[in-house]
């Protein structure tokens, strides 16, 4: 069976800035390279999505500049359904900077742009595009409210709904109520929460935190300590993928894309999505940029 995920997000231009190392504050300093890529956490989950496997869609806003036509031609090249993508008029597309320190540990600054004008009309004009998925997946790039929108559409099909809250925000409890699974990495879950992921203690007082909110699935990504997954029936620990970091860019999106790729929509084969997605995640990090980053299923399996 071919999953149809539908990605309710942002589309952004990644503009990295190469530096050997982050300015201090009053710092000028000169960067080694420049790179120039598609991104954005909804883009980049759709990338992911669709070169592992799924049928995707897409719902989003872009401006009327050149980096919209990029941007959708990117998209478009990687067979994912734009239809859902409106052009809002006198707002610019989604931007990123990106300052990669040589060591592979990188700061963002994002100008949301068109993404913060994805208002629930948008979405429930698009409602067709959640009607029939299996999956949606929403994320914290655009307005809650309208992520909100799509979920309750999903819930009246039995749609799974997976929230992925970067940038970390206060999460209002009526979407943690609408979401079956949430991912997120320890800053951001400690941000949230106020826990911090210190030990698998804590990482299960986490769990506990989204399950009492009324989340099924917590799954918190732990970087070179792998991925600690919270249940109603279990908690347990899922060990990383070795290899060497060159970007971390994309790599959390291209987790979520290899796990809604594998994943059953009834849930019975979480283990081995889990498994899946953490060697997705793993390629990721080994190119620079996100949509080049961003494995194929192929290379995923051959991973395996």
């Amino acid at each position: 069976m071919t999953n149809i995920v539908t990605i309710i997000g942002s589309i952004n231009v990644d503009r990295t800035l190469h530096v050997e190392d982050f300015p201090k504050p009053g710092e000028t300093i000169e960067m080694t390279d420049y790179t120039r890529a598609g991104g954005g956490k909804g883009a980049n989950q759709a990338i992911a999505a669709v070169r592992a496997g799924c049928i995707t869609n897409f719902i989003g806003a872009v401006g009327t500049d050149h980096e919209a036509k990029f941007m959708l031609q990117e998209m478009r090249q990687n067979n994912i359904n734009t239809s859902g993508i409106t052009k809002v008029d006198y707002e610019l597309t989604g931007q990123a900077y990106i300052l990669l320190h040589e060591a592979g540990e990188n700061a963002i600054i994002v100008n949301a742009g068109a993404n913060a004008q994805l208002s629930p009309r948008l979405v429930e004009v698009n409602r067709g595009l959640i009607e029939k998925a299996n999956f949606v997946i929403g994320q914290s790039e655009t307005p809650e409210k309208s992520t909100i929108v799509a979920f309750k559409i999903a819930k009246e099909n039995n749609t799974v709904t997976l929230l992925n809250p970067a940038p970390a925000t206060k999460l209002s409890d009526e979407i943690l109520g609408l979401t079956n699974i949430i991912v997120l990495n320890e800053a951001e879950a400690e941000k949230i929460t106020g826990i911090k992921a210190v030990d698998n203690k804590a990482a299960k007082d986490i769990g506990v935190y989204f399950h009492d909110k009324g989340v099924d699935i917590a799954i918190i990504t732990l970087g070179h300590r792998g991925s600690y997954v919270s249940t109603p029936t279990r908690d347990y620990v899922v060990p990383p993928v070795e290899v060497e970091e060159v970007d971390p860019t994309g790599a959390g999106d291209a987790y979520i894309g290899g796990l809604v790729s594998i994943l059953k929509p009834d849930l019975t084969n979480l283990d081995e999505a889990l498994n899946f997605a953490s060697h997705a995640s793993a390629l990721a990090v080994k190119k620079l940029g996100a949509f080049p980053s961003i494995p194929t299923k192929d290379e995923i399996i051959a991973s395996l």
